[in-house]
């Protein structure tokens, strides 16, 4: 009698498609039992206790060996030409065409939806095209308009340069989701659906309350906010070599763009409100004055990421934020859903183990006037 195999270790490749239920990030777990180095990658598999002490002590030399107070300057004081540098050199080839992305996000499906009518898409931090196009080559809405920003002119040029680009679905500005400013031509609640992919872990962590509050201004009440990004000990901060620490958690790269790597909780604290709330510390390398506040708190019987809901007193944001815009940011985002993305790549030839972690998330708007989120 033959024996059957467990479908995670066959490699027949019906069993290696997309799982269809979103934030289940794959079903390949290594048991036991498994050889690892069978495969080349594995869901869901948490970092050994060796691993962990690696990290920690790559973490600790990375804290000993900092950028430099020149750098440091250096980086943070134009973001935005280096990663103009970043696309004059790598153009729309650098990055692989987001096609999972209505896999994850079933929102994006709605809304490309035959007859699904008027829909804005915003996409904060587009990048030279690789999650924009592929959004407008499958659409079916013919009502569907697509925002693309991204605060590189380079990259922006190079969106609209793609024989892809069609001004009638998409349209690419150059705008810095941390400015005070919204991007020209979009109102106030005028959008369905943000995109963030890979875009907030560029930002200092200064710039978070700025930009939060800005995707709060654009989106209608109800509207979704997508996101994915790096996760708390992925691959990429494991080997970040000396002299590119700035910050706890906080990168630059060696091309010279900048990178944070965030953790569950942290994002959850972020998004709802809650890391905007009393602080009341000066923070020196900036000179910036983080403000306390009144923080108003509601909470389902289930304390948990789905269940979580908070507002947020104006006087609470970072003191550096506009005070036009402090005012109108006394609501908050409801966190539908917020997961980890472990995967264990294999290099079978060198037999190494690699670890990645992402994080992703679903923060919908709450409707100022009913103090929940809009359907």
């Amino acid at each position: 009698m033959s024996k059957t195999i467990p479908a995670h270790r066959s490699h027949d490749p019906i069993n290696n498609l997309k799982r269809s239920d979103p934030f289940q990030f794959g079903s390949r777990y290594l048991l036991p039992e498994d050889d690892p180095f069978e495969f080349n990658a594995w869901d869901h598999v948490e970092p050994s206790n060796e691993d962990v002490d690696h990290f920690a002590s790559q973490l600790a030399a990375q804290r000993a060996a900092p950028v430099s107070d020149f750098d440091r300057n250096r980086f943070n004081g134009d973001p935005a030409q280096w990663w103009n540098r970043f696309y004059t050199n790598n153009t729309s080839n650098f990055f692989k065409d987001r096609k999972w992305l209505q896999q994850e996000f079933p929102i994006l499906n709605k809304v490309t939806r035959k007859g699904a009518g008027k829909k804005l898409l915003l996409e904060i931090g587009a990048g030279a095209g690789n999650t924009c196009f592929p959004i407008a080559k499958g659409n079916e809405n013919e009502d569907l308009m697509v925002y693309a920003c991204d605060f590189s002119p380079k990259a922006v040029s190079l969106i609209r340069e793609s024989p892809a680009y069609d001004p009638k679905m998409l349209r690419a500005e150059v705008w810095d989701v941390a400015s005070p400013d919204l991007p020209l031509g979009l109102e106030e609640e005028s959008v369905d659906v943000v995109l963030m992919i890979f875009t907030f872990s560029a930002l200092h962590p200064t710039q978070w309350g700025q930009s939060v509050c800005n995707v709060w201004r654009v989106l209608k009440p109800g509207g979704e906010v997508c996101f994915r990004d790096y996760g708390r000990g992925d691959l990429a901060q494991v080997r970040m070599k000396k002299g590119r620490w700035m910050e706890e958690n906080f990168y630059i790269r060696g091309d010279g763009t900048r990178v944070y790597f965030f953790d569950k909780e942290e994002l959850r604290s972020i998004w709802s409100g809650e890391m905007f709330r009393n602080i009341g510390t000066q923070d020196e390398d900036f000179n910036e004055t983080r403000v306390d506040g009144p923080f108003i708190a509601e909470r389902s019987k289930d304390d948990d990421a789905t269940g979580e809901l908070t507002a947020i007193g104006s006087s609470a944001i970072f003191g550096s934020i506009e005070p036009s815009t402090k005012k109108l940011f006394e609501a908050c985002f409801k966190i539908e859903s917020l997961g980890v993305d472990r995967r264990l790549l294999i290099n079978r030839q060198r037999q190494l183990k690699m670890y990645r972690c992402w994080m992703q998330g679903r923060f919908r708007k709450v409707d100022p006037t009913k103090g929940t989120a809009a359907n």
